[in-house]
């Protein structure tokens, strides 16, 4: 991973804030020859200077033990190669600094002897993310060829990846798309944001399914996979996904559930049978909970 830096600061607090990982962690990672600025080591205190360049190294991880839990799964689709599974909101995907119990791959861990290894020893078989929050469908590879053969499919913009979303406010258009380029938040090194600063495409394309007096409820179908993209992109044009503790408005309708986002459907070509397989699967019951209320305003 490759950083090029906007802002004066030392090296394990920048790396800190843009990660999202603790200090200990990056100082323990800089020990262990993982990360390079201008191509040499230097010390956790260094005064990093604008456009410096810090490469991290992929493969680096505390010394912990992952450990299988039994968790259930709400497995939609399984073969010997992959398989299909519907995450519940509050559900981290994978451990993380100061997260390694609870997620989805421990669970995973339980449920399967073989998991792909290519994103390394934390995160085996994921092949792509959802935030804590969101709920919905994510495909497990069980082996490295067909990790990276998902992957790829992933980055050539052929995986089908639809959302359900309830929007703040009256969006007027049927249809709409939203090309706007992802980085990080100059102010707020923990969210992202639209901006032309060290940022990446980003595509949403959203169909309205219904309105109500003050939100709407639409779907929204992903061309690129930016981290937060949905919820950046609807913040951006005043529409902001519902209870959104992040990029929404302060009051939440329901403070012990997410932001009002599902990943309802997930389509790809099977990288074994060659055959398209495409999934679908109904919201959790208190995303039709808090619906509910917005029906009868």
């Amino acid at each position: 991973m490759k950083y090029v830096v906007d802002r004066v600061s030392r090296v394990d607090k920048y790396l800190m804030e843009e990660m999202g990982v603790s200090r200990s962690y990056v100082q323990k990672m800089m020990d262990s020859g993982y990360v390079l600025v201008n191509g040499n080591s230097v010390k956790n205190s260094y005064k990093l200077k604008i456009d410096d360049v810090i490469e991290v190294e992929d493969g680096y991880s505390e010394d912990v033990s992952i450990e299988k839990e039994n968790i259930p799964l709400d497995i939609v689709y399984e073969d010997d190669d992959l398989l299909v599974v519907n995450k519940p909101s509050g559900m981290v995907v994978h451990p993380a600094p100061g997260n390694y119990h609870g997620t989805l791959v421990n669970a995973l861990m339980y449920h399967c002897n073989h998991l792909s290894r290519v994103n390394g020893e934390v995160r085996p078989g994921i092949v792509h993310r959802i935030d804590k929050d969101t709920s919905g469908l994510l495909v497990v590879a069980k082996n490295d060829a067909v990790h990276d053969n998902l992957a790829k499919q992933i980055s050539e913009k052929s995986v089908t990846r639809e959302y359900l979303a309830l929007v703040d406010g009256v969006i007027m258009e049927d249809t709409a798309t939203i090309d706007a380029p992802i980085g990080r938040d100059p102010h707020n090194r923990k969210k992202m944001c639209v901006t032309d600063v060290s940022s990446k495409d980003a595509v949403t394309h959203i169909r309205v399914m219904e309105r109500y007096e003050k939100a709407t409820l639409i779907t929204c179908k992903l061309e690129t996979g930016r981290t937060h993209q949905i919820r950046v992109h609807m913040s951006y044009i005043h529409h902001p996904v519902v209870n959104d503790p992040v990029y929404g408005r302060k009051k939440l309708d329901n403070p012990s559930f997410g932001q009002m986002l599902h990943a309802k459907k997930l389509g790809f070509v099977h990288p074994v049978t060659g055959k398209y397989l495409e999934f679908e699967v109904d919201a959790p019951a208190e995303f039709y909970e808090i619906l509910a209320k917005y029906k009868e305003m």
